[in-house]
C-alpha cells in the first residue's frame, strides 16, 4: 500500500488575495473619508481614487455607496443560529437571545465603534441600509426559533419572536444607551406589556 496522502491547506490565491486588499483598501478609505467629512459630502469617485481604483472597480466589489461601510460577512448570520443552537441545555431561547444581542450592543462602548455607529444614526440612508441588511437574516432565525422550540412550521409565534428580536438590535444600534434600549425590549418580549407595569 502507498503512503497516504496529506492535503495541505488550501491558501487564497494570488487573484482572490488581490480582490480582497482591494476590497479592504476602498471600505477602509471610504469610512476613513466619511468620519472625516461625512457621508453626504463624499462621492465615489474620490472614494475610487483614494483607493487608486476605477468606479468601475469600486462596483464590481459593492453594489452601492452605502455597502461601503458595512460588512457583508455570512458569519453573523452563523453567530446568531449559533445562539439559538449552541445555547446551554439550561438556558432559555429568550435568555440566549438576550445575551447575544446585548453583546452585539456592548460593541459600541468602544470609541471606534462608537464613532462609527454614530456615522450611521446621523446618516438616514446608513440607517435604513443597515436596518434592510440586518432584518434580512429574519427568515433563518424563524427557522432556527421553530426548530429549537419544537414549534409547528410557520408558527407565526416563532417568526414574530425572530421579527422582533432583530427589531431589538436595531433599537439598540439607534439608541444613545444601547444597553437600556435591549434590556428594556427583551423584558418585554419575556414578560409581557402588563407585567412591566405601563399601564392597560
Amino acid at each position: 500500500m502507498g503512503a497516504t496522502r496529506i492535503q495541505e491547506p488550501q491558501t487564497p490565491g494570488r487573484r482572490e488575495r488581490k480582490k480582497a486588499a482591494t476590497r479592504k483598501a476602498l471600505a477602509d478609505a471610504a469610512l476613513h473619508l466619511f468620519l472625516e467629512r461625512g457621508y453626504d459630502h463624499v462621492g465615489i469617485r474620490e472614494i475610487a481614487d483614494t483607493a487608486d481604483v476605477s468606479t468601475a472597480t469600486l462596483f464590481k466589489h459593492f453594489p452601492s455607496k452605502e455597502a461601503l461601510v458595512f460588512d457583508m460577512d455570512a458569519d453573523r448570520e452563523a453567530s446568531l443560529l449559533d445562539a439559538v443552537h449552541q445555547r446551554p441545555k439550561d438556558q432559555s431561547l429568550l435568555a440566549a437571545l438576550r445575551g447575544y444581542v446585548l453583546a452585539r450592543a456592548n460593541i459600541s462602548q468602544d470609541a471606534e465603534m462608537a464613532q462609527f455607529l454614530e456615522l450611521i444614526r446621523s446618516t438616514p440612508a446608513l440607517s435604513e441600509y443597515a436596518h434592510r441588511m440586518w432584518m434580512r437574516h429574519e427568515g433563518a432565525l424563524a427557522q432556527a426559533i421553530t426548530e429549537a422550540s419544537g414549534a409547528p412550521q410557520e408558527d407565526p409565534t416563532c417568526a414574530a419572536l425572530a421579527h422582533f428580536v432583530l427589531e431589538t438590535a436595531a433599537l439598540a444600534r439607534a439608541s444613545t444607551d444601547p444597553q437600556t434600549a435591549v434590556e428594556s425590549a427583551f423584558d418585554l418580549l419575556e414578560h409581557g406589556w402588563n407585567a412591566t407595569g405601563q399601564g392597560p
